[in-house]
């Protein structure tokens, strides 16, 4: 026998009961993308004080990008044995853990290693949240709550990397380091408030499969859904400066990086207010992925102002694809299973969002071209396009 967390009685919540509920989900949310974002602002002055090379500074967001997928099992693990509200306290302690340890970092290996236990603490909130849903939440309200805590996601990725140079560091006298404990140490406060609401109860059940079940066919599938969206996001991020640069236009970056970050803002507002409406149905699903391939297409075949605004179409539709997903496991799997099925999920698709964009600079490395390297991502979308076609999304 192992202690998780049971549900208690179904009760109706009144709308004053949700909200408490409602901001727990949207700060554990920020803090899911909050960390990873200050890394990319803050690398110039971690380079210059440690003298990183260009691939050691890039590896500061890669690097967690990567543990997002090995620390998936570890979460399904966890929730298995203690419970998903356990499981995203303690991820929460690991990811300050790790976070902050990089302000304290005296050199390099230490600096990797803590990005890399701050990446592992992020990848165990990622299934831990979906799971929490069902115990708090009643299943009228899943969509909603997982658009909460997504739209704190893609709201942390935007606060993270607007203003964490005009704002937080001037305020600590321009040290990163103290900007990295500022950002890292509120996240306690989340971990602790994570117990106050009594919607569930701790009770001894039975233990229940962490491993990603593969004989179920939305394992795979939902994971290489998850993986278009990832490597789409993270690979245009990636290399839109060298792209922008090959076409003579590296001057339009700020305003493409701009738009193109706020979008995903634009997309987890969107869907506070289409979650329940969209999510579970095949016709929106479709749609988005069909507006991200074309958008990325049709960067590469604009150029200037279309070529940005075709950028900010993909991203605004990959962040609501990615909404999309992530909101699946719940309403498709009964709630131990929700677990597993989203680790299994996240482990598939955030391997993609690393290997397809690197495979992708690998090719661009080997012609000289950096369109070959968003071809590829291109490429991967439209072989799993057949996927979203032909999902079930009928519940098991």
């Amino acid at each position: 026998m192992s202690i998780a967390e049971h549900p208690a009685a179904p009760v109706t919540p009144s709308p004053a009961s949700l909200l408490p509920v409602a901001v727990l989900l949207w700060l554990a949310g920020v803090y899911l993308r909050i960390p990873i974002l200050i890394a990319p602002p803050l690398a110039p002055f971690i380079g210059d004080e440690l003298a990183l090379s260009q691939t050691l500074t890039g590896a500061l967001t890669t690097l967690p990008i990567l543990m997002l997928a090995v620390g998936a099992m570890p979460g399904s693990l966890s929730i298995s044995r203690i419970g998903p509200r356990n499981t995203l306290a303690l991820a929460i302690l690991v990811m300050v853990i790790g976070s902050a340890g990089r302000g304290l970092a005296p050199d390099t290996t230490t600096l990797l290693l803590t990005s890399a236990v701050m990446g592992i603490g992020i990848a165990m909130m990622q299934p831990a949240l979906p799971a929490l849903l069902p115990r708090w939440l009643e299943p009228k309200h899943l969509a909603l709550g997982s658009a909460i805590y997504m739209n704190g996601m893609l709201m942390g990725e935007f606060i993270g990397a607007g203003i964490t140079l005009p704002v937080i560091m001037p305020l600590l006298e321009n040290s990163w380091r103290a900007t990295m404990l500022a950002w890292s140490l509120p996240a306690l406060l989340v971990a602790a408030a994570l117990f106050l609401p009594k919607r569930d109860l701790a009770r001894p059940i039975r233990k229940v499969a962490w491993l990603p079940d593969w004989k179920n066919p939305l394992t795979l599938k939902l994971g290489l859904l998850l993986g278009v969206s990832g490597s789409l996001f993270f690979g245009v991020n990636s290399y839109m400066g060298a792209l922008l640069e090959q076409r003579g236009e590296f001057d339009n970056l700020t305003k493409a990086l701009f738009w193109y970050n706020f979008a995903q803002v634009i997309a987890s507002l969107l869907m506070l207010k289409m979650a329940r409406y969209w999510v579970g149905r095949k016709a929106p699903l479709i749609t988005v992925l069909m507006l991200s391939l074309l958008g990325t297409i049709g960067m590469l075949l604009f150029t200037g102002w279309w070529a940005i605004a075709s950028a900010t179409v993909m991203s605004l539709t990959a962040g609501i694809m990615l909404i999309m997903l992530v909101a699946l496991p719940p309403l498709l799997v009964p709630a131990n299973e929700t677990g597993r099925l989203s680790a299994g999920n996240f482990l598939v698709g955030y391997t993609l969002a690393f290997t397809v964009p690197m495979l992708g600079g690998l090719v661009s490395d080997w012609t000289g071209d950096v369109t070959h390297a968003i071809a590829v991502m291109i490429a991967y979308g439209v072989l799993a396009f057949p996927i979203a076609v032909k999902l079930n999304l009928q519940r098991q």
